[in-house]
Formats: structure tokens, sequence, C-alpha cells
């Protein structure tokens, strides 16, 4: 049984060991499938610094910075790729993965994001498969792109990805796609995110302070990453919510449901095909069966035709309003500008079916404080550029400038979460840009207003000022340099740390 992703991970007596580079013998085994395929027992040495495979650690051990690596078919990758460039189709491809050592075979594989994948569908249809060789090589004759390849996309972290890298790409990794029970140490289901920095520490640990305030999230790990033999990159792994994850997450029983990015939290009818492309059920413990979108559009119905009186008088009969209220607060604290309000629309939302009531639950973080400097970020420490002009007290990262043709619009808001000449850090505002109808009308509201003022400063308290989100931060610190400083100089994790390090006393 994982531990419940509401509980902070604390030190383990592991680390000691790992930090002194101690390496193991052990044998991992691969449940057997119903269907017939077996995954096999291997026996395995520790790969890479600092992994001790003999405690049987779970892929999502954060004081192991372990070894993940793909082998794929390089024209079923290519397919792949062609195909979400011309239709946004994420498809599952069969792929051999090796974790810590241990082989699997069929493992299901597909890009995994939207925003982190802007760039790749701007780069427009790839000339090469760069999986085939670790050396870039030029475009033949037959090969060649465009005269002038676009500009990245995007300001996220996805405004620079390439086909040509795959090591760089997201990516979710289902262990039991097609083999039925293939796991690693009862995990199936993990996501290599995509990050602005190359620690990805502000992800890391914005997920555990989440967990810290006792409000559910994700567990998370580093892990060397390559793709068909390429140079290892340092990436994140993290949990998804999916059964296993709600049923140990969130007690009793209710659905889940993933706000898809391009969505929003509108009212699309009594029709439920209508909201299977910005909803998606992502779990389902509940008696609703065939019928799971009901209390969604039930909600979203209320939510945007109810008054502001309405909403005010009955919304305790259809969301937690403390819990959301801590959402909030814990968003601002952590300075992720892409929550529910952001332009990617990232949350989920869990139905209770016991007490008929919603409660929002976070997830992606890539772009908490401020995405490390980078993207739209830059927080409290970003410093003014001479490329780019400030607005309303925006203060973009140094040496940030905008992809070719691209101009902040005047009446463009600061999403929030970053600094502003106000203060306030509202969001965007406006389909497609961010802004969302469940938070704009809390936040209107006076009494719920001072809700996430309060849980702010009490969350302020409880995470920063006692040196909570410190001494988590020197943990993944600590393990960064005493197992990754092959792939990432120990100068840069001092440097990216000390960056994030500022927010907790600014």
């Amino acid at each position: 049984m994982r531990p419940t992703a509401a509980n902070p991970r604390t030190s383990q007596s592991l680390f000691a060991a790992l930090a002194a580079g101690v390496l193991v013998l052990t044998t991992v085994s691969a449940c057997t499938s119903t269907a017939g395929d077996t995954a096999q027992s291997v026996s395995v040495a520790a790969v890479g610094s600092g992994i001790d495979s003999a405690s049987n650690t779970s892929i999502l051990d954060s004081s192991i910075v372990h070894s993940l690596s793909v082998d794929v078919d390089p024209a079923t990758y290519q397919t792949m790729i062609d195909t979400y460039i011309d239709s946004g189709k994420k498809e599952w491809i069969s792929a051999t993965v090796t974790i810590n050592g241990s082989v699997f075979t069929d493992v299901g594989i597909k890009l995994k994001g939207n925003s982190s994948l802007m760039g790749l569908r701007d780069e427009g249809p790839t000339s090469k498969s760069a999986v085939e060789s670790t050396t870039p090589a030029s475009p033949t004759a037959d090969q060649e792109g465009p005269d002038t390849w676009p500009e990245p996309a995007g300001l996220g972290p996805g405004g620079s990805v390439s086909a040509d890298e795959p090591e760089s790409l997201p990516w979710r990794i289902r262990l039991d796609k097609f083999v039925d029970g293939q796991n690693y140490q009862g995990e199936t289901d993990i996501v290599v995110r995509a990050n602005n920095s190359e620690t990805s520490l502000n992800e890391a640990v914005a997920l555990e302070l989440i967990g810290a305030a006792g409000m559910p999230t994700q567990q998370a790990s580093a892990a060397r990453f390559s793709v068909n033999g390429s140079d290892e990159q340092l990436r994140l792994l993290v949990q998804t919510p999916d059964d296993d994850w709600y049923a140990d997450t969130v007690a009793g029983s209710g659905i889940l449901y993933k706000a898809e990015a391009g969505g929003d939290y509108s009212y699309r009818g009594d029709n439920p095909t209508a909201y299977t492309e910005v909803f998606e059920v992502e779990a389902n413990n509940s008696a609703q069966t065939g019928n799971e979108y009901a209390p969604l559009i039930a909600f979203l119905k209320w939510l945007n035709e109810s008054d502001d009186a309405t909403f005010a008088a009955e919304l305790d009969q259809w969301l937690d309003v403390s819990s959301f209220a801590d959402y909030l607060a814990i968003q601002e604290l952590v300075a992720n500008s892409d929550d529910i309000d952001g332009p990617g629309n990232n949350s989920y939302l869990s139905y209770d079916e016991v007490t008929g009531v919603f409660s929002v639950i976070s997830w992606d973080q890539n772009l908490a404080f401020g995405g490390m400097g980078a993207a739209l970020g830059g927080g409290t420490t970003g410093q003014q550029s001479d490329e780019v002009e400030s607005a309303e007290g925006f203060r973009p990262p140094e040496g940030l400038v905008p992809p070719s043709g691209m101009e902040r619009p005047e009446e463009m808001q600061v999403p929030r979460g970053m600094p502003t000449g106000d203060g306030s850090g509202r969001g965007l505002g406006g389909a497609g840009m961010g802004g969302n109808v469940l938070s704009e009308k809390f936040m209107a509201n006076e009494q719920f207003a001072a809700l996430v003022t309060q849980a702010t400063t009490a969350l302020r308290a409880e995470l920063y000022s006692s040196g909570t989100a410190q001494q988590i931060l020197d943990t993944w610190t600590a393990t960064l340099l005493a197992q990754a400083t092959d792939v990432v100089p120990a100068e840069t994790i001092d440097s990216e740390s000390s960056s994030l390090a500022a927010y907790f006393t600014a």
C-alpha cells in the first residue's frame, strides 16, 4: 500500500546509505498477465549512482535518482509524432522500458501534455527521426524542411521541445497498457514531466508542499531519462491520478474528473457527450456507472446559472468551501500561474458521493514558483529585461524575449500567482486565456475571499515561516547533489535551489 499523498514525505535512513554510494543486488519481479503475457522476473544490479535495489522501493521514492530508459521503433515513433502534428491526437505505442535495470516489454507510451507540447506542433512535419541516432544529422535532399523553421511557440516548457529529441518530451508511461498486471513495485502509470529548469525542483517542491498542507497531491521522484540510447536527461517522474491513486488518496466513494486544456467550467447543456472533450473521467468508485457525468453537469449548471446571492447562500451544498479556499491559497503561495484559472485549466474535480459536494485537486505544477524564472514566470525574483517592456508591475525573467511576432495584448492581465502592480495576482480572464467561473465568483464574494486570505496567512506560517519548505527543498537538493551531478552540474543544482529558496522569505 502506498502512503497517502496527503502526508509529506520524510527523510529515510536509506538516504545516508545512498549518499555513500551503496549498491546492492536484488531481484525485481513483475506480475504475470491475466491475458497470458508474462513480464519476466529479472535479476538486476543497481543502475546509476546511489540506487539501492534491495530496498524494493517504488519508482516514486524521492530519496533515489532512478534510471528510466525507453527503446522504441523509430518508424513507430515517427508515425506517432506525425499523427500528433497533423491532428493533435496522442496515440499509444508500444516500447521496451527499463526501470533501474528491470526490463519491461510491450509497455504503452504516449505524449503527455498540451502547452508542454506546443513547440512540437509548431515545428511542422518532422524532417527526420532523431531516435535512430544520438548524433543529429543534416536532412537529406528528400527530407528538407521549410526554409525558415518557426520560432519556439508559447512561453511554457513546451516552447522549445523538438521531435528530434524524444528524451526531452513529456511522456505518459503505462506498464500495464498492453500487458495486463505488469508493474514495477506496484506502480503501473507514471508521467515524465516537462519543465523549464534543469532540476525540476520547482514542481517537486510544490507537489510536496501541497501534501504537507494536508491536500491531495501526487508523489514524485527524479530520474535519469533516455530514449534509444540518447544522452540522459534529469527528469521528474510524477504519479498519475488514476483509480489506484484516487482510492489511496481520497477517502470514500466518488468520481474524479480531469479538466482538459482548452476547456472550461461552462455549462454545455444536459447531453453528457458535450463534456467528454473538456472533462475526462479518470477514476470512478461510485455507484454512478454509465451516467458518470450527471453530478458534474448538475454542478456546472448551478454554478453558471446562479446569481451572486444564490451562489453565496448555496455554494457549500455543491463545493467543499474550506478545501477550495485552501487550494487557492496554496497555489498562490507556490506562485503557480497555470492552475484552475490559468491558460491550461489544470485541475481535477473530485465528486464525493456521500456528501454530494465537489472539491478541486491540484495538478500540473511545472510552472510553480514562476516556472523557475522561465516561461511566463519569474515570480518575485524575476529581473526586468531590456527587451521586454514591463506592464502593470510584471517583471519578466532576465533575457526573456517573446517569440517572433508575439506581443502582449494591451489589456492582458498577468496570470494569478505572478506579481502584479495592484497585488491582485488574478487570472487572465476569458476563454482560452485563463479565467475560471468558479474561482472568479468565489473571489468576488468578500466572505469567500477572506477565507483565502486567512488560509494563505496560515499556510505561509505553517510551510514557510516554520522552515518546512526549506527542509523539503534541502532534502531534494541533497539527493540531486549526491546522485545526479553526472547529468546536471552541482553549480546548476545549487543555483536553482537558491532561486527557489528566495520565495520562502519573499
